[in-house]
C-alpha cells in the first residue's frame, strides 16, 4: 500500500453476489452472503477511508466474522456440543475479569484518554473495556488455533493503490515479493510509535520486503518540514537511513541547529549538508512526496501501502503480518 508510475487508484475486480470470496475446508462463502452483513455498517465506522476502501474493510470485517462462526460451528459439531457452550469453555473462560488492580492500572497508563476523569467517574467503562479486549484476545486465539487445523483460503480482492517508489530511500531487494511504502512524519508522535514495528516487520520477513520511505510533513507540525528536507539532503549523500534512524530516536531534536548537529554524527559532510539545508534544495522531492501522497489518498501518517493495500496508523505488527501473510500466500497459488 508499482514501479515508476504516477499515483492512481486501482480497483478490485468486480464480483458479482454469487462469487465465491472465501472457503473454509470445502465450504465456501459467498459474496451476497458477506454483504447481508458488510452493508449494514456505517462508513463512519471506517474513518476517513475513501469509499472504495471503505466498501472493502466492511466486506473483509464481515468476511471474517462469517469465517469465525463457520469454524466454531464446524468445531462445536466435531466435538458433539453446541456453539455457546463451545464459545464459553474455548473463549469466555479463558478472558478473566479485570481486577481492581488492572483497572487501576489501566487508569495510571492512559492519562490521554481519561481526559481529567476521576478514577471512580471512568471505573465502570474501563472495566467494560478491559473485559472487551479480552474476550477479542480470547476469540482471536481460539480462531487462530482453529484454522491451523481447517484450510481457509480468501479470494475477496482489495483495493489496491499504485505509488511510486523508483529513486525514493528503500531497504531490501526491488524484486521482493512484498513492497512496504511509508509515508510519514519525524514529528508525529504516531509515526514515532510505528517506528519499532516497521523495524519489527524488517527483521521478521528479511529479503521478502523491499520497504519504500516517503515524506508527508504534516502542516500542524512546524518542524516536519525542515526534518524532511533536511533528510533528503542526508539522502543525497547516501546516508538517509542512518539520518532517518536519529530524527526518530530523538524526536525533541528537530531544530534547524539540531538536525545540523544530526548531520554530523551521522557521517555527512556539513558543509554541503548545510548548503542543502540552507538553501532548501531538497523541496522540490519533498513536494513531489506530498502531491503524490495525497493522490493516493494519504491524509495523516503514519501511511502505509502492502503491496498496494491501505494500512493506516501506528498499527500493531499483527496487523502488518495479516496482510503480508495473506499476499506471500496469494503469490503462491
Amino acid at each position: 500500500m508499482l514501479v515508476a508510475c504516477s499515483s492512481s487508484a486501482q480497483a478490485p475486480k468486480q464480483m458479482a453476489a454469487t462469487d465465491v470470496v472465501a472457503k473454509v475446508g470445502s465450504t465456501a462463502i459467498t459474496l451476497g452472503e458477506v454483504d447481508d452483513r458488510a452493508l449494514q455498517r456505517s462508513a463512519s465506522d471506517f474513518g476517513g477511508a475513501r469509499l472504495m476502501q471503505a466498501l472493502y474493510l466492511a466486506r473483509r470485517e464481515a468476511l471474517d466474522e462469517i469465517i469465525s462462526s463457520r469454524l466454531i460451528s464446524d468445531e462445536a459439531k466435531a466435538r458433539g456440543t453446541d456453539a455457546a457452550k463451545l464459545i464459553e469453555q474455548e473463549i469466555s473462560s479463558k478472558a478473566p475479569t479485570p481486577t481492581e488492580n488492572d483497572i487501576e492500572f489501566w487508569y495510571q497508563t492512559n492519562p490521554a484518554r481519561v481526559q481529567g476523569a476521576t478514577l471512580p467517574q471512568v471505573h465502570d467503562a474501563i472495566k467494560n473495556l478491559l473485559i472487551q479486549q479480552r474476550m477479542a484476545e480470547a476469540h482471536d486465539a481460539f480462531i487462530s488455533k482453529l484454522r491451523e487445523k481447517v484450510a481457509v483460503s480468501i479470494s475477496l480482492e482489495p483495493p489496491r493503490q499504485k505509488v511510486e517508489v523508483a529513486g525514493h530511500p528503500d531497504k531490501g531487494p526491488k524484486d521482493a515479493p512484498i513492497e512496504l511504502v511509508e509515508f510519514s512524519d519525524f514529528q508525529c508522535p504516531f509515526c514515532q510509535r510505528a517506528n519499532p514495528t516497521v523495524d519489527q516487520v524488517l527483521k521478521t520477513y528479511g529479503d521478502r520486503i523491499h520497504f519504500v520511505y516517503r515524506h508527508f510533513p504534516l502542516a500542524i507540525h512546524p518542524n516536519a518540514r525542515p526534518a524532511a528536507e533536511a533528510a533528503a539532503c542526508a539522502g543525497a549523500q547516501g546516508r538517509f537511513w542512518p539520518f532517518h534512524d536519529q530524527l526518530f530516536a530523538n524526536p525533541a531534536k528537530l531544530a534547524d541547529a539540531d538536525l545540523k548537529a544530526t548531520a554530523v554524527s551521522a557521517g555527512l559532510d556539513a558543509s554541503r549538508f548545510n548548503a542543502c539545508v540552507d538553501g532548501h534544495q531538497s523541496k522540490r522531492e519533498v513536494d513531489k512526496d506530498l502531491s503524490e501522497g495525497s493522490a493516493a489518498g494519504v491524509t495523516g501518517t503514519p501511511a502505509f501501502f502492502i503491496n498496494g493495500r491501505s494500512l493506516e496508523g501506528a498499527q500493531p505488527f499483527e496487523a502488518f503480518k495479516r496482510v503480508i501473510d495473506e499476499e506471500l500466500a496469494a503469490k503462491k497459488r
